[in-house]
């Protein structure tokens, strides 16, 4: 398994200024190689985490579009399309902050997770995945969320 490179991203969503979701056309050339690493994460959080509630949001055009990934009413990770690459993003809470730390994430997410704002919503976590190895990191993210 290659080794993750996980930062946090300031790239933006492939999708401003968008007034409708992406089809899953578009989805697919925005996204590029980084395709089936998006369809391989939606498959494992729904096989081995039970999310399978998904939805298109977006609060602006200015800001894009993401896929909201939930567990009930409970938003756990925001994918949001960047060209060839996406962003999942999260709102950990204390908690979550302390069980993502005690996984063995790669140091580069450590650094993320210690360096990210605070909010009131939760510390913004936010992971670039290009590779196989940065899908485990979120789903290790969203496991420490649901803990």
């Amino acid at each position: 398994m290659a080794k993750s490179k996980a930062t946090s991203t300031g790239l933006p969503n492939a999708f401003i200024g968008k007034s409708k979701p992406p089809t899953n056309e578009e989805l697919a050339v925005t996204l590029g190689t980084a395709k089936p690493l998006w369809e391989r994460l939606l498959s494992e959080l729904a096989a081995e985490l039970k999310l399978t509630d998904q939805e298109w949001n977006t609060s602006s055009p200015k800001l894009g579009w993401s896929l909201r990934v939930k567990s009930s009413e409970r938003i756990v990770v925001y994918l949001a399309p960047l060209d060839g690459s996406f962003r999942a993003s999260f709102a950990l809470g204390e908690k979550a902050v302390k069980a993502a730390l005690g996984m063995g994430l790669p140091a580069s997410v450590v650094e993320v997770i210690k360096n990210a704002r605070k909010y009131a919503e939760g510390t913004a976590v936010r992971i670039e995945v290009r590779t196989p190895a940065d899908i485990e990191v979120v789903k290790k993210l969203v496991r420490a969320k649901l803990g």
